[in-house]
């Protein structure tokens, strides 16, 4: 393949199916696919909830209960407050990231020349591979490290954190404390948004190099690269996970 038809190919399918200008611009094919996945999500879990069985419960309310039960041991063990809330939240972040990066292992050219014959030109269905959507979620858990850490220390103590934690409470050290504190609360979600986006996107654009190898010469390299892949697709989902209830603990708890 020519070196400008490689490029032109790489650069199609990383274009997104956008509408709007500027910082208004909505990715309608990383929301829309989020939603899809998000109510199979839902959906599987409900029906499967509302059919459990203790006599005879099938294949895969073991398997949902495994994955609850594991996660609900994470939360346990590093978040020790109420976990009403953070237990489900954890299981819907694990879950729904999963999907997101699963997503990873459809071909490339799949709905990209599916979505051709309906007029779209472009279309890409890696949530993970999106900065906006990896972001978005890692600063919801900002918001939530936020609260947490006002619902944990109360308003007075949360502020107290901010101006007097780590260097003492003296006033002329108030604004070294603030700067240093905002910079770590804002450093979280953007490690979080990162890691995701990094591993996601790198593993999106080997697919699609491999994709530009002729036909009999992918299947070695794709084969591979997709067998390694499923160790990260899971790895990356766990690590978010994770960090978000070890985050939230960190709010809660008193320094």
């Amino acid at each position: 393949m020519a070196s400008g038809s490689a490029t032109e190919y790489v650069t199609h399918h990383l274009e997104h199916l956008a509408v709007g200008d500027g910082f208004w611009t909505f990715h309608i094919d990383t929301l829309v696919v989020s939603w899809v996945l998000g109510l199979i999500f839902f959906g599987v879990f409900y029906s499967v909830a509302r059919k459990a069985s203790t006599d005879a419960p099938s294949g895969i309310q073991t398997f949902i209960e495994t994955c609850v039960e594991f996660i609900d041991n994470q939360v346990s063990e590093s978040f020790h407050g109420p976990k009403g809330f953070v237990a489900p939240l954890a299981l819907t972040i694990f879950v729904w990231v999963l999907l997101w990066n699963l997503m990873d292992l459809i071909p490339v050219d799949l709905f990209p020349e599916i979505m051709k014959l309906f007029g779209v030109e472009y279309v890409r269905i890696l949530p993970s591979a999106d900065m906006n959507a990896t972001f978005g979620l890692s600063f919801s858990v900002m918001i939530l490290i936020i609260i947490y850490s006002i619902k944990g220390k109360g308003a007075k103590g949360f502020g107290k954190e901010l101006f007097c934690h780590p260097f003492g409470a003296h006033p002329l050290l108030w604004p070294a404390n603030f700067l240093l504190n905002i910079v770590e609360l804002i450093a979280k979600p953007i490690s979080l948004g990162m890691r995701l986006f990094g591993n996601l996107y790198a593993a999106e654009i080997i697919f699609i190099l491999i994709a530009l190898l002729p036909i009999w010469a992918q299947w070695m390299p794709g084969v591979a690269w997709a067998v390694f892949h499923i160790l990260v697709i899971p790895l990356q989902a766990f690590i978010f996970m994770v960090l978000t209830i070890v985050y939230l603990s960190l709010a809660y708890e008193e320094h």
